[in-house]
């Protein structure tokens, strides 16, 4: 099975009645013509999911265009094609599902046509008038005509009574919104008393009609200058400068559909703080949910950008919890009779939490400053009428709302997509080429479309910021240059050195690397530039090399002389570390220093085993020595959970640290083989019936849990790696190529234009911070396809894969 995470954009807390099941889902049958694809979803919470609208990129069911419905038990479920990225063309399919608390549910996607007609919960418009002229800035006369685009006359300004209700809207079988299409750009609600459609009945018989209560409900929120209902603009420090000043402003209807519908508007020329930019906002919503889902697109970056909630006396900010993962959703909200109607209205809008840098007002608006520093924001906003039909009246409801909301969209479900063209192996036919082949593959999809930004100068698309001195590229660097090792090609090789090479000036300084921030993950990638310098024998590698070298001489220790993980977290031992660094300083040392070093190195294990090992087998995340940090046991220190990558960390560490080790170093290989043989043992009992392991390792039936391919690939890469050194004896072969099998047949895809991709990688993770290493926090973090913490892994163990089958 392939695991990826989908975007849920449905928001509600209704019970449901789906069974939880443990049913693998298995790959289509040649037979089933009409089917295309297998889908597994599990509801990460221990609260329902009714109205679930997951959403299911062709490429990953195997697909490249419709028609296509989904089918459970005998029985069609409701869906819809969609346009996620707004260019005209149908590329996912959205299926609504119900979920209920900690559930599994299984379902097919087949490449029919839908036979259901779905009841229409969503709508998108514009509509302007025709049959009318033109009297200055007004039009008079006409009638309203909904089209699919509007771009707006250069006479157009606010009140000219030539859009109905003054811009496009968008509405849910919640409630309805308002976009200003004209200077002002202020969002506004539609406040509704029934959960049927009613947008195509407002405003036909001009502008002020919403504005008094009728059957369907009225326009509930006095605008005036400020953001509105979650609008956006540029904070210049004391005030807010709306997106007033464009060369053209045009809307586009994208997706008008019984599940989902969006809209976009393009900003032409937006002139502010001296820059032009063209803006493209996309709004969706989705059925079941208040939320409209907000995409901001800039050509050019303008920083920063704020977004907004309207003030009013009546009705306090309220902020949300932000002592969370930076990945992990926030909000802000507001709830009082702030409404026309003169009742109970609320207003949140929902964040990730790293994405606000400051929570601010000015006399108008609730202001949350956001980074967008390459020209991107997503964020969402929302409203509650207390007069409309989600049954929410008081302010503990609606606060309570708005935290479900919140978890949410941070605990998005786990989907599980087989689809027939994904690569499947199997232990009796494994061969070398064959496993090569796959890695040779997915290497090059890395190539084609992620490597290269990750060099000096570049732009890194996971953390959205310059490039930098990181372990991951090292770590990608080193993956690549194996492969030329094995064989593939010296174009691999010129990819890796490329990487890290880029960072290296003619000097040797490395640039962007800092020594005083004492971060040991800054180490890894000075494995690769020991490999350069025995590769060309440039000095600068060398020179490099040496200043890393200076950091570990100076770094922090604890009492018992293990490296603090980072500056920032005093006193504290962590497994990525052991791998960051002690692989690094044993090499540095047998090159450099004649071995004097070698004991230190070794010496990290010997305190990871003292502190961090259970009575199990297993190793704890990290330990905090002083026993201050609010993830630490008061009594040992130690992280609570057993996290998964941060064993395949100190898995691949051991192994690697085994082949520098030399031959005379008796005492020491023996004590690192005694601690890999345990450690092995230890976890393979946690093995999945697939042969892969879970991010949590020993709770594999908590809700949300799942087969993590980062860790997986680490495992195997350790197993194949011992075996291959000779430290682990030929009896680990089969459990080395079951794990193999393992983590392709679960987690490798190919798309339908060859592509090939890892999937269900946890995209990071940590402790403090907000970070309070508990299960709850690993299963917060987001799961990911292709991060470099996932692919180097798999295309290293690839390779010691076919070691072990030469």
């Amino acid at each position: 099975m392939r695991y990826f995470l989908v975007v849920a954009l449905a928001i509600t807390l209704a019970a449901c009645g789906a069974e939880r099941t443990q049913d693998q889902p298995q790959k289509p049958s040649q037979a089933k013509a009409a089917s295309l694809a297998e889908v597994r979803v599990s509801n990460a919470q221990l609260v329902a999911r009714n109205s679930e609208i997951l959403m299911l990129d062709f490429e990953r069911l195997g697909a490249t265009q419709g028609p296509l419905s989904a089918w459970h038990e005998g029985a069609e479920l409701p869906s819809q094609l969609v346009d996620r990225d707004a260019d005209g063309r149908p590329d996912a399919l959205a299926v609504s599902i119900d979920l209920a608390a900690a559930a599994q549910m299984n379902f097919s996607v087949a490449a029919t046509p839908s036979q259901l007609t779905a009841a229409a919960r969503t709508q998108a418009e514009i509509s302007r008038k025709q049959g009318g002229q033109w009297q200055g800035k007004q039009y008079q006369g006409g009638e309203f005509i909904n089209v699919p685009r509007l771009k707006l006359p250069r006479q157009y300004t606010d009140h000219s009574e030539y859009i109905r209700y003054e811009g496009p809207g968008i509405e849910s079988d919640h409630i309805g919104y308002r976009v200003y299409l004209d200077w002002r750009n202020g969002f506004d609600i539609f406040g509704k008393r029934e959960s049927d459609l009613v947008l195509q009945q407002v405003g036909l018989d001009g502008y002020d009609s919403y504005h008094q209560m009728a059957d369907w409900g009225m326009d509930l929120l006095k605008v005036g200058q400020s953001l509105g209902m979650g609008g956006f603009g540029y904070w210049d420090g004391k005030n807010v400068v709306p997106v007033g000043h464009t060369s053209s402003r045009e809307a586009i209807i994208i997706d008008k559909g019984p599940l989902l519908s969006s809209f976009v508007i393009d900003y032409g020329s937006w002139q502010v703080d001296g820059v032009t930019t063209n803006l493209r906002a996309q709004f969706t919503m989705t059925a079941g949910s208040p939320l409209v889902q907000v995409k901001l697109q800039l050509s050019e970056p303008v920083h920063p950008l704020v977004i907004g909630l309207v003030k009013s006396e009546a009705a306090p900010l309220v902020q949300g919890d932000d002592d969370i993962t930076g990945h992990a959703y926030t909000a802000v909200s507001t709830w009082g009779k702030q409404s026309l109607a003169g009742d109970d209205l609320g207003m949140m809008l929902v964040f990730k939490n790293a994405l606000r840098t400051e929570q601010t007002e000015d006399d108008k608006s609730w202001l949350s400053v956001m980074r967008a520093p390459s020209g991107q924001l997503e964020y969402y906003f929302g409203a509650i009428w207390s007069g409309g039909p989600a049954g929410i009246a008081d302010k503990i409801a609606f606060e309570a709302a708005v935290a479900g909301w919140s978890d949410r969209l941070t605990f998005a479900p786990r989907v599980d997509i087989v689809h027939a063209g994904n690569p499947t192996v199997s232990v009796d036919s494994l061969t070398a080429d064959t496993v090569l082949s796959l890695a040779r593959d997915m290497a090059d999809t890395e190539l084609r479309t992620k490597a290269w930004p990750l060099r000096y100068g570049g732009w890194d698309p996971e953390r959205d910021r310059p490039a930098k001195w990181e372990y991951t590229t090292g770590l990608l660097a080193q993956a690549f240059d194996d492969l030329a090792q094995a064989g593939l090609g010296q174009n691999y090789a010129a990819a890796g050195a490329d990487l890290v090479g880029s960072f290296v000036a003619p000097d040797g300084q490395i640039h962007t690397y800092k020594l005083d921030s004492y971060n040991i993950d800054n180490i890894n990638a000075g494995k690769m530039l020991l490999r350069l310098y025995q590769q060309t024998g440039e000095p600068r590698f060398a020179t490099a090399a040496a200043e890393l070298r200076k950091q570990l001489a100076t770094h922090p220790k604890t009492s018992n002389g293990a490296f603090w993980h980072k500056k920032k977290y005093p006193g504290q031992l962590w497994l990525d570390g052991v791998y960051m660094g002690m692989p690094f300083l044993a090499q540095y040392s047998l090159m450099f220093e004649q071995g004097a070093s070698l004991n230190e190195a070794v010496h990290e294990f010997d305190v990871v085993n003292e502190k961090l090992k259970a009575a199990n087998g297993l190793l704890h995340h990290a330990w905090d020595e002083e026993r201050a940090q609010t993830w630490a046991d008061q009594t040992t220190g130690l992280s609570p959970e057993f996290w998964s990558r941060g064993m395949g960390w100190y898995a691949m560490a051991l192994v690697d640290l085994l082949e520098i080790l030399p031959d005379d170093k008796v005492a020491e290989r023996e004590r690192l083989t005694a601690y890999l043989v345990e450690f092995l043992s230890a976890i393979k009992p946690h093995r999945s019936p697939a042969g892969v392991w879970y991010q949590v390792m020993d709770k594999p039936n908590a809700p949300g849990n799942y087969e993590e391919a980062s860790a997986s690939s680490m495992f195997v890469y350790a197993l194949a790696k011992g075996i291959n050194l000779g430290v682990l004896p030929e009896s680990y072969r089969p459990y080395a190529l079951a794990s193999y099998q393992g983590v392709v047949n679960q987690f490798v895809s190919r798309d339908p234009d060859g592509d090939v991709h890892i999937n269900n990688i946890c995209q990071v993770a940590g402790l403090g911070f907000g970070r309070d290493g508990s299960y709850r926090y690993y299963m917060s973090e987001p799961v990911v396809a292709d991060d470099i913490k996932g692919l180097a892994p798999f295309l290293m163990a690839s390779v010691q894969i076919s070691r072990l089958l030469q």
